[in-house]
């Protein structure tokens, strides 16, 4: 699956439970708008018109009493209009949804206020045909028991009607819980499920590069050797499979010039020897005498053919140990002594370029495992390395110390140093910090091939103008 798709699937998928989300908390907060309009637009305008019908009751009973007594009509009207109140507010009730226990007291709330109005009028009849006795016996009798029983009507419909007032909150409460609950549940599922996917894509990603970088810093050092196994079918694993064809090539161009220096390199020892040979047997004198111009002739040839000599075998060196094919012949041996050797044969060298060569131990155990021959070709190199940039009148310390597990080896010099640039690659093969002071380049590179077969590790410190510090750490095991 490619990386395109697999981000977005994963993003498609964050979408849809995001909109999921969205969608439950539009159902949950339309389940609430609508408990809450119940509440506004039915149920409290039903609690309060029946309030209204309840409050004016006692009104009209007392408007009642007072046209039975004293037969004013101004009180008749005024209780015609009351009653009509009355009877309008309990219209309006009635286009309210009830619920059973509502819609019993409302009828019976209902049937007493008819009744009621019956008995009022029957009442007004017998008033107008001057029977007031009557009349004043109906209201203090029928007339009360039916108000009464419409109070008791009324009453008990306001406390049903506030009963499902109640239970709308209540149930209104609980959907506010839900509905939290389930926001808070399915944003937590969003957001674990986003982090987990971005997790898991990052992961792979990573882990994809992180593989990349290692081998890429493998192959600049030269130790890239097993290709990247690639598992996936994405970019990255498309630049993988690049990577391990340009290693591959990488490692044949290597080999092959390797090879080819090698076999140079080889079939240039025996003409050269064979020069260097006859070059000595000719200046001394075995063909017969030489002139002073053929003799300083044959010098050049034979230090020339020194030097060709010594590069070639120089390459040829570094070839066997960048192969690996280099055989240690290890034996026990006194790196003290081995140092003093060096330094004795460097003597000459220094002493030509006017440099002051020391040497100091410190420590007393300095019993070492090693290939006697590598060794001192990796002193005489750093030393050799060391006279060369020093200038004349300056100083090359070469310092034994006993560290325990590791011998530490320093050759330190008051030399023209190395450029910041250049110190990171001092020990690559024909690389050179400064070009003008001759080398073949492969002398550092040589000493780390030595440290490193065996087993140990060599680095480099220094400051423009004022010097350079090799340490090579040889570990005893």
């Amino acid at each position: 699956m490619r990386l395109g798709t697999k981000i977005f699937l994963t993003s498609a998928l964050v979408i849809v439970v995001l909109a999921g989300v969205g969608v439950l908390s539009l159902r949950a907060v339309g389940r609430l708008v609508s408990a809450n309009r119940e509440i506004a637009t039915r149920t409290i305008p039903a609690l309060r018109l029946t309030a209204s019908a309840r409050e004016a009751i006692p009104p009209l009973v007392r408007l009642e009493a007072r046209v039975v007594v004293l037969g004013d009509a101004r009180y008749a009207t005024a209780w015609t209009e009351r009653a009509a109140r009355v009877a309008d507010d309990l219209e309006r009730l009635a286009e309210f949804p009830l619920n059973q226990s509502e819609a019993v007291h409302f009828n019976a709330a209902r049937a007493a206020f008819e009744g009621y109005r019956r008995i009022v009028a029957e009442e007004q009849a017998l008033i107008r045909r001057g029977d007031r006795v009557r009349a004043l016996r109906l209201s203090n009798g029928d007339a009360r028991t039916v108000a009464e029983q419409l109070q008791e009507s009324l009453d008990e419909l306001m406390a049903a009607t506030h009963a499902r007032v109640l239970t709308a909150q209540a149930e209104a409460a609980r959907l506010e819980v839900r509905t939290w609950a389930a926001v808070l549940v399915a944003l937590g599922a969003a957001v674990g499920l986003a982090l987990l996917g971005t997790a898991v894509i990052a992961q792979r990603m990573t882990r994809s590069l992180d593989l990349l970088s290692s081998a890429t810093a493998e192959v600049a050092a030269g130790a890239f050797h097993e290709p990247i196994v690639v598992e996936s079918r994405d970019e990255i694993a498309a630049l993988a499979r690049s990577f391990n064809s340009m290693a591959s090539q990488l490692r044949e161009v290597e080999e092959m010039k390797t090879e080819f220096f090698a076999t140079v390199s080889h079939e240039l020892r025996s003409p050269l020897t064979s020069i260097r040979g006859a070059a000595d047997l000719v200046h001394e004198g075995i063909p017969g005498p030489l002139t002073p111009r053929q003799a300083r002739l044959i010098d050049i040839i034979s230090q020339s053919s020194e030097r060709l000599l010594g590069l070639v075998n120089e390459i040829l060196e570094m070839s066997r140990l960048r192969a690996g094919q280099v055989v240690l012949d290890r034996r026990a041996l006194d790196l003290a002594w081995l140092v003093d050797r060096a330094v004795e044969e460097l003597h000459p060298r220094a002493e030509e370029a006017g440099v002051a060569l020391e040497r100091e131990h410190f420590g007393s155990n300095f019993a070492y495992l090693g290939d006697e021959d590598r060794l001192h070709q990796l002193i005489v190199n750093l030393g050799a390395n060391a006279i060369r940039f020093t200038p004349r009148r300056g100083r090359v310390i070469v310092r034994l110390i006993d560290t325990g597990p590791e011998i530490e080896l320093q050759v330190e010099d008051t030399g023209v140093g190395i450029p910041a640039d250049a110190l990171p690659h001092i020990f690559d093969p024909y690389r050179q910090a400064h070009h003008d002071r001759g080398g073949t380049g492969l002398g550092l590179a040589i000493v780390r091939g030595i440290a490193d077969a065996h087993g140990g590790r060599v680095t480099a410190e220094s400051q423009e103008g004022k010097g350079s510090r090799f340490t090579v750490l040889l570990p005893r095991s």
